[in-house]
């Protein structure tokens, strides 16, 4: 398994619609709350680079930690406040430039296995513009970032129901894991509120890094769920030209 690919999770722990089990050798510690005010984010955090990795607000990314550096940042995160800030690399270097736009998670469980990886779940906060990387000694990179313009969006109380019409994600979503031969735990997505469904399909779904990015750099759920709808219409085109249909 890659550094970062998504691990099975407890179903009270993880807050999306794909859930599984953790046997009970493995199964993570909850951590402190990560229902931090705005002020409490700190504009200089560690961060972890990871091409296809996107971690949303008020969401959950289970992580499978084993390179050095990485086990390194998680016990600097753990020893102080628990940040860790999620980007995506833009290109294959050694040291690769990263995307503007990452998202800041709290290590919200924590599992140190007899191997010597740690398995963790980050909780998403808030999105973040990257402002400039530090020059550190860690092996771990470090970056100072900005919260405005995302604050409002992603720490505020959303109601359910700003989906306009559940059935045709569904749908959409349904043909989309079809084509690909992929499962999903559909009794999880009934019941998934709005804000769950969308976030987790972005994370969890097989896009394209870039259309993962898009996804996260929308700035208001509404229109990050019309963009989701259309990279999923998208992909069943493009898999099926003549018998896909579009909804009305």
């Amino acid at each position: 398994m890659r550094e970062g690919a998504r691990l099975p999770a407890d179903n009270n722990s993880q807050k999306t619609p794909y859930v599984g089990s953790m046997s009970q050798e493995n199964r993570m510690t909850p951590q402190a709350s990560n229902n931090n005010p705005p002020d409490a984010l700190e504009r200089a955090i560690p961060v972890f680079p990871l091409t296809g990795a996107i971690l949303m607000p008020n969401s959950q990314l289970p992580l499978n930690i084993f390179e050095p550096r990485y086990l390194a940042m998680v016990d600097a995160a753990m020893a102080k406040n628990g940040l860790v800030g999620m980007v995506q690399p833009r290109d294959q270097a050694q040291k690769p430039k990263c995307y503007d736009v990452g998202c800041v998670g709290k290590i919200s469980e924590y599992a140190a296995l007899d191997d010597g990886r740690y398995l963790i779940a980050l909780a998403g906060l808030c999105r973040f513009k990257v402002i400039e990387e530090l020059p550190v000694t860690t092996p771990f990179r470090q970056m100072v970032v900005d919260y405005d313009g995302f604050k409002e969006t992603d720490m505020e109380d959303r109601p359910d129901g700003f989906l306009a019409d559940r059935g045709e994600l569904a749908d959409a979503l349904d043909q989309y894991l079809t084509n690909r031969q992929l499962a999903c735990d559909w009794d999880a997505v009934k019941a998934a509120d709005d804000e769950t469904l969308v976030n987790g399909i972005c994370m969890i779904a097989p896009f394209e890094p870039a259309e993962k990015q898009a996804l996260l750099e929308a700035q208001t759920l509404e229109s990050r769920a019309v963009l989701l709808k259309s990279l999923l219409d998208f992909d069943a085109m493009a898999q099926d030209p003549n018998g896909y249909h579009q909804p009305h």
